[in-house]
């Protein structure tokens, strides 16, 4: 069983940066990837961004260029540096974390940009 541990998210206005957290309670070279979604209210759960064990990364159209996803190893920590926020960027984040082929969800951290 992994235990995903997130924080960082806050109310922030428009233009501004915060970084969310996750931190694993597995090796985390262990981990095939690790990844961050969103759910906005009255919206379907989408994909942000996600970095796989050789450190790929990919991210959501309406992201890219603006966060940064990356990996402590030192730490077990997947990280989401968020910039040039919107409000359209308010959502609850959640930690996604593919273990040996077994998907395991945080229980999300909310983010808020006010305009």
């Amino acid at each position: 069983q992994v235990q995903l541990v997130e924080s960082g998210g806050d109310l922030v206005q428009a233009g501004g940066s915060l970084r969310l957290s996750c931190s694993a309670s597995v090796n985390i070279f262990d981990i095939n990837s690790m990844a961050w979604y969103r759910q906005a209210p009255g919206k379907q759960r989408e994909l942000v961004a996600i970095i796989n064990r050789i450190g790929v990364t990919n991210y959501g159209a309406s992201v890219k260029g603006r966060f940064t996803i990356s990996r402590d190893s030192a730490q077990n920590t997947v990280n989401l540096q968020m910039s040039s926020l919107k409000p359209e960027d308010t959502a609850v984040y959640y930690c996604n974390v593919d273990h040996v082929g077994v998907i395991y969800w945080g229980q999300g951290t909310q983010v808020t940009v006010s305009s």
